[in-house]
């Protein structure tokens, strides 16, 4: 079991910066995949960036450029830096771990955090 603490949300000015960061209760150098999703009010959930175990990384296309995902596995923690955040980067923020290691397999694992709000004023 993984339990997962994110922290660094909050309200900033449009082109402000903001850094998210995902604390791991156990190793995250197990876990497959380390991942930001973002949820806006009215909107389904929708995959922000990932990290894999070897880092290499993906964004989604409307981030590309301004977040970057890294991960410090000696601190079992995953940040997301944002840069130029623009009003519609406003939306609840969560960590998910994906996929657990072990050994030669990648057996099914999936843990959420609890959320952190991000709001970008115009």
């Amino acid at each position: 079991q993984v339990q997962l603490v994110e922290s660094g949300g909050g309200l900033v000015q449009t082109e402000g910066s903001l850094r998210l960061s995902c604390v791991a209760s156990g190793s995250i150098s197990s876990i497959n995949v380390m991942g930001w999703y973002r949820q806006a009010p009215g909107k389904q959930r929708e995959l922000v960036a990932g990290i894999t175990s070897t880092g290499n990384t993906n964004y989604a296309d409307s981030v590309k450029g301004r977040f970057t995902i890294s991960r410090d596995n000696a601190k079992n923690t995953v940040y997301l830096q944002m840069n130029s955040l623009k009003p519609e980067d406003t939306a609840v923020y969560s960590c998910n771990a994906d996929g657990c290691i072990m050994g030669e397999v990648i057996a099914w694992c999936d843990y959420w955090g609890q959320g952190t709000q991000v709001t970008v004023s115009s």
